[in-house]
């Protein structure tokens, strides 16, 4: 053994070392979530539990495991074939194809799913150099980007969407203008050249007087229409619309520090990151439906309503490496590492305050894809103390 090999030794602490094997152990766990959830048609939600194709799942799942050199890029290219096959006679890409059921069920209902779908492409053509698939669905894409168009009811450059229509498809009750279709828009529009409107955009939901959804630490969940001095809009803090807002550069530098730092301030990356909302609502809040009683997020903590969810914890640690916090966002893939190896592995959720694993919405708990796909997508960004995305 050299000196230098010698000192180096001495330097590895027993908490570094811990540290250096947990993030590790997830990480070729997370490799083993996406084998079991990869098949013919593309990935998987989860195995078992969600046996089908989820647009939004397979392309946030496919962030990561398109970082695995080919290992996934067939599964990659059928999730995406799988979504074009069954797209909408007006352009809508599905929710998601049920692959599991006989017929096969397709379902829409959703926004984010065609704004997803586009991303993909991008990715896929960028990660793979390859634009075989690009040009292959190019019709796909461009009808895509019509049906979006259409959803800007104020033709004013945002798009607007009704409740339970994105990942948050049972709770909270959202509308019109959110943060997390915006951003996601500004994105599209940005990959698609279209700079004017993308620089619109970001300056409604930045400065607007009537329609802006930044509050001053965070952006708003959703915000609509204004009667007076009442105005239809949630003024709860929404993590993933926040967090995409800070890695897709909708969000300047001072905005970005500000909602990091609401985020630490708030506890919403402990016990392990991070609560898909905060506060969590509750029965006598403005901002709860009687619905609601029928749904696992009825209560507190519990899944939508400030659970866990790490996929998006993998989008805060990729904040932190924008912000270039990079001793904080190692910190933090320690702890999602540890959420994420708590067995059953990947869950779904976790229990807001506790942090425990909690059975998934299908019933079945662990393997869930777009967790897995994250850990590996942080893991990557940390290593090279970039965003892949």
């Amino acid at each position: 053994m050299t000196k230098n090999s010698q000192i180096r030794n001495l330097l590895i602490t027993p908490l570094l070392l811990y540290n250096m094997q947990i993030t590790k152990e997830a990480y070729n766990q997370a490799i083993e979530v996406l084998e079991k959830c990869r098949t013919s048609h593309g990935f998987y939600a989860a195995f078992p539990g969600y046996q089908g194709v989820w647009a939004r799942d397979s392309v946030i799942t496919s962030l990561g495991a398109s970082l695995l050199k080919d290992k996934f890029e067939e599964t990659f290219k059928q999730s995406l074939i799988t979504l074009a096959k069954h797209q909408s006679e007006k352009g809508q890409i599905p929710n998601a194809v049920l692959l599991n059921q006989n017929p096969v069920k397709i379902d829409y209902k959703s926004i984010d799913s065609t704004l997803w779908f586009i991303i993909g492409h991008y990715i896929y053509k960028e990660r793979y150099n390859n634009n075989s698939l690009f040009n292959l669905q190019k019709t796909n894409i461009e009808k895509a980007l019509t049906w979006l168009s259409y959803q800007d009811m104020g033709e004013d450059g945002m798009l607007e969407q009704l409740p339970t229509t994105d990942w948050q498809d049972a709770f909270p009750h959202r509308y019109g203008h959110t943060i997390n279709t915006q951003v996601l828009y500004y994105k599209v529009l940005n990959l698609t050249y279209q700079k004017e409107k993308a620089k619109k955009l970001k300056e409604i939901v930045n400065n607007n007087k009537s329609d802006a959804l930044w509050k001053g630490n965070f952006y708003l969940p959703w915000r609509w229409k204004n009667h007076n001095k009442y105005q239809e809009k949630g003024e709860w803090f929404d993590s993933l619309g926040n967090l995409l807002a800070i890695i897709f550069e909708l969000a300047d530098k001072n905005e970005t520090e500000k909602i990091l730092q609401y985020i630490k301030k708030n506890n919403i990356n402990k016990p392990y990151p991070i609560k898909a909302i905060y506060p969590p609502i509750t029965k006598n809040s403005k901002d709860w439906q009687d619905y609601f009683e029928d749904c696992e997020a009825k209560t507190p903590y519990h899944y939508l309503n400030a659970g866990i969810w790490t996929f998006i914890g993998g989008f805060y640690i990729l904040s932190l490496i924008k912000n270039k916090e990079f001793k904080e966002a190692e910190a933090q893939l320690r702890k999602l590492a540890e959420a994420n190896m708590q067995k059953p592995y990947f869950s779904e959720w976790l229990n807001g305050k506790t942090g425990l694993p909690r059975a998934s919405a299908s019933g079945k708990e662990g393997n869930q894809a777009w967790n897995a796909g994250m850990y590996i997508l942080a893991y990557h960004s940390l290593e090279k103390k970039r965003c892949f995305i």
